[in-house]
């Protein structure tokens, strides 16, 4: 059976890459924190669509809980590993610099950066061993120009782009890949309150993406025909740049 693992996989970007990568075969590892409702929505939707999953819940920003949690997975899987793991948690809280207050710059940077190395160094291991490997790393737009009252999201977006590159290098002989993508503005709660009508006057396209349109780009970075691809961020934007 082959494993995947996303996390933040309860809604959004996450669901969707959830239902995509079970109807591509992988049994789905749904990572959620609080919302169980919505977590088990998105299990009832892999299922209604013929693949399966779990839930498992640990908040990403903590490194004894989510070492804890893949510990337990890992024991209750003796021989088998987690292929293919989307870092997709994230976190938004907006201000401008000026006015930004401590915790809202830590929480955001402790969700994706601290998230992708809690989530990815204990499941890298096995994927070096079995010499195959997928991590794929929701980025955003933001981190790649920046977006004036989202310092902290830029920040934290661009560093996690930075760390796919350099990992992909420490990783690529072993036959395991790294990338990002860097969605620009998708139907998700992460767009809540921002002006949709404006924006979309900026964007060539002239439409926010679907969580789905990301989802399928995922999904082909985790397949076999991705293999030559590493190393790269990705952005699936409707050419706004």
């Amino acid at each position: 059976m082959k494993y995947a693992l996303v996390t933040g996989g309860s809604r959004g970007i996450g669901r969707a890459v959830c239902i995509r990568l079970a109807s591509a075969g992988y049994y789905v590892i749904v990572n959620y924190v609080s919302n169980t409702a919505a977590a088990e929505e998105t299990l009832a939707a892999i299922r209604q669509n013929g693949g399966d999953g779990e839930l498992l819940r640990f908040d990403v920003a903590d490194t004894a809980q989510t070492n804890s949690a893949l510990e337990s997975w890992q024991k209750a899987h003796e021989g088998e590993y987690i292929s293919v793991l989307v870092n997709n948690a994230g976190v938004r809280s907006d201000n401008l610099l000026l006015w930004m207050e401590p915790q809202d710059w830590h929480k955001v940077l402790s969700t994706t950066l601290d998230g992708f190395y809690n989530v990815s160094r204990p499941l890298l291991k096995p994927m070096l061993l079995a010499k195959w490997g997928r991590i794929i790393n929701i980025a955003s737009l933001s981190g790649l120009k920046g977006l004036p009252g989202q310092t902290n999201y830029s920040a934290a977006k661009g560093g996690l782009i930075a760390a796919t590159k350099a990992l992909a290098q420490e990783v690529a002989r072993k036959k395991v890949t790294v990338n990002a993508v860097a969605p620009g503005f998708v139907h998700t709660d992460m767009v809540e309150g921002l002006d949709e009508a404006e924006l979309k006057k900026t964007i060539p396209a002239a439409r926010f993406g679907e969580p789905e349109e990301v989802a399928a780009l995922v999904a082909f970075l985790a397949s076999e025909e991705a293999s030559y691809i590493n190393g790269e961020c990705i952005s699936i934007n409707g050419a706004l740049y």
